[in-house]
């Protein structure tokens, strides 16, 4: 997608705006029969309906004392004594293969909720005692968009994703990074900021945002990871909501830079890099990315065939979708997709079959 041609929403009058809440997609049989048995399902001592019994809820505060969109939840000692150690459980099966012999020298610090997002997810609050460090998990309601979005993630990208399903209980742990509305307004103009690296970065996001079809990435739903390097500072930005995983009918709605959210990253990208570069950028990101389809082939494979017979999204957004990435593509492959999930299939398809061919001739044509 060439930015140089394209206007932002922040200065078009077009109108990519999700629903303010998705519906919920339940899990069919054989995708979790597949988190089954890539490990992804496993029995939990704590469900998202057990943290729905708070007495009260009280408004959270940032560290300048403005409010967020997150609510402290207030229990009964009796229910806080059996979240503690169901919280406690879920956080070493999750990070230490279930071993509890450092549960001791930890305590739920806080639960909070947000009723702000499509999940209404809880984010768990884990202090260790001795090294005076908290760390975050969340619980959310289970959507089966959101567990597409995170298996591509997985699979796609070159973010780890540590997450747990049982029955309508989805853990996910905490992905570190600034927020990207943060990271615009607070540190986007200082001069220790490699504008170029970041502009890079974004470019690269914007490119596996859509090869994948992962919707809805304004500033505040993903996060920028910093890291020193060698010569300088690299940047990777983390997509962190998966809800909107190929369910909105616009095209556009899966490139980043047509936010308003976004616009002074697509600024930064159009005042630092050349069109060559952008398209160079682009064309680096397919191929990592395609250097993980194969190398991953055989679970992907199985994921994108339990996702075509899925329903994910809402029927006639299928054949808008696929008109309009049909357009962008200037082809005729889309006409045959019949869901979201055969959507992208083809999309993967089609961005990225010449590196795939360039890489591996023999395997370019596995998903089918």
């Amino acid at each position: 997608m060439a930015f140089e041609d394209i206007d932002n929403a922040f200065v078009s009058t077009e109108r990519d705006r999700p629903q303010m809440k998705k519906e919920s997609f339940a899990v069919s049989n054989t995708l979790a029969i597949y988190l089954k048995k890539y490990g992804r399902s496993i029995h939990l001592p704590i469900l998202y309906k057990d943290l729905l019994r708070y007495r009260y809820s009280k408004a959270l505060r940032d560290v300048n004392g403005k409010l967020t969109h997150w609510e402290t939840a207030i229990y009964d000692l009796k229910e806080m004594e059996f979240l503690q150690d169901g919280l406690l459980k879920t956080y070493a099966i999750l990070k230490y293969d279930g071993d509890t012999a450092f549960v001791k020298n930890w305590v739920i610090e806080r639960i909070d909720f947000c009723e702000f997002g499509n999940s209404v997810p809880f984010r768990i609050r884990v202090y260790n005692k001795l090294s005076n460090i908290s760390d975050y998990y969340y619980i959310k309601a289970t959507d089966a968009s959101r567990i597409y979005g995170l298996e591509l993630e997985h699979l796609l990208s070159p973010n780890r994703m540590m997450f747990l399903y049982y029955e309508q209980t989805l853990i996910e742990a905490h992905i570190p990074g600034l927020p990207g509305d943060v990271f615009i307004k607070d540190y986007l103009q200082q001069t220790t900021i490699n504008k170029t690296r970041l502009a890079i970065a974004f470019v690269q996001f914007n490119e596996r945002c859509f090869v994948r079809l992962l919707g809805d990435m304004r500033s505040y739903n993903f996060v920028i990871d910093i890291t020193p390097d060698v010569d300088d500072t690299q940047y990777n930005l983390k997509a962190i909501d998966f809800d909107q995983q190929s369910y909105e009918p616009r095209k556009n709605f899966y490139l980043p830079q047509f936010f308003k959210e976004n616009y002074p990253l697509v600024q930064l990208v159009l005042q630092t890099l050349s069109k060559e570069l952008i398209a160079q950028y682009q064309i680096e990101e397919q191929t990592a990315i395609a250097f993980r389809v194969i190398a991953t082939r055989h679970r992907l494979f199985e994921l994108i065939n339990i996702m075509k017979n899925d329903e994910l999204s809402e029927n006639y957004k299928v054949p808008i979708l696929k008109n309009e990435l049909n357009g962008y593509h200037q082809t005729k492959v889309f006409d045959k997709c019949k869901t979201m999930g055969d959507i992208v299939s083809v999309q993967i398809k089609t961005m990225l079959k010449t590196a795939i061919l360039n890489i591996n001739k023999e395997q370019g044509n596995f998903i089918d």
